[in-house]
Parts: structure tokens; C-alpha cells; sequence
């Protein structure tokens, strides 16, 4: 199975999921270690936070996303895509991946402030973010 963990320097799990722009991208089973088998880097209009659900991106080849803390609108998205969300506050990523088959994941709870403010298009243009309607 396909995991994708957020990361910022490809050491340690990035903190916000739908503003990171790089990904490892491992193979893992149970009982067996986590193997990376790909990176995957996101152009700024890629990021996940500003993906719609309809169109094709490279995150959809992973079954399980793991990033540290993350809004609900991230983890609604994620869950749209049909990929599991997880947020924790573990930052090794391989150690992720075990406490996820462990069933010992370590979970981030939501950011205090989920984003900075952002420019989300024409002021009377439909969108959404962080799963409420703004």
C-alpha cells in the first residue's frame, strides 16, 4: 500500500498538509518497513489546498496522507479523493507509517489558526475552505 507523508525538507513531517508541496511517497505493509519509492514536488497552484476534488493529481496514487497538523476542510478533501487522511504529531515519517499499523498514530489535534489569510479568488466567487463554505 501507497503512503504519502507531507514533508517540508524531506526529513520530518510537514505541519500543514494542504499548504506542503512536497511529499514522500512510500510502500509499506504490515509487519514489513516502510520503503520509499518516489518524492513527489507540487507547483504552487498543486497544493492540495487549492486542488478541486474533480480534476487528476499525483497525491491520488496513495491510499493513506500523512501530514502534521491539518484543518478540516484538508481532511473533508482528502477523504473526497478517497484517500485517508492522518495528521500526527510524530515528525519521522517512517515511524508514522508504523504507528499507523500499529494503530498507534499519535494524532495532531486541529491547528489553533488553520492558515494564514489568503487570497481565495474574486471576492464573489463560489468556494470553499477548510470544509465550511466562506
Amino acid at each position: 500500500m501507497r503512503f504519502a507523508v507531507g514533508t517540508q525538507d524531506y526529513r520530518s513531517i510537514a505541519t500543514h498538509g494542504g499548504r506542503t508541496r512536497r511529499f514522500l511517497v512510500f510502500e509499506a505493509e504490515a509487519g514489513g518497513e516502510p520503503v520509499e519509492i518516489n518524492r513527489i514536488e507540487l507547483a504552487e497552484d498543486e497544493v492540495l489546498h487549492l486542488a478541486g476534488d474533480g480534476r487528476p493529481h499525483p497525491i491520488d496514487a496513495v491510499r493513506v496522507v500523512i501530514t502534521g497538523s491539518s484543518g478540516e476542510g484538508f481532511i473533508n478533501h482528502m477523504k473526497r479523493r478517497g484517500i485517508e487522511p492522518v495528521t500526527t504529531l510524530e515528525t519521522d515519517p517512517v515511524q508514522a507509517i508504523r504507528d499507523w499499523f500499529a494503530g498507534t498514530v499519535k494524532t495532531a489535534p486541529p491547528p489553533e489558526h488553520p492558515h494564514e489569510h489568503h487570497d481565495h479568488g474574486p471576492e464573489n466567487a463560489p468556494h470553499e475552505c477548510h470544509g465550511a463554505p466562506a
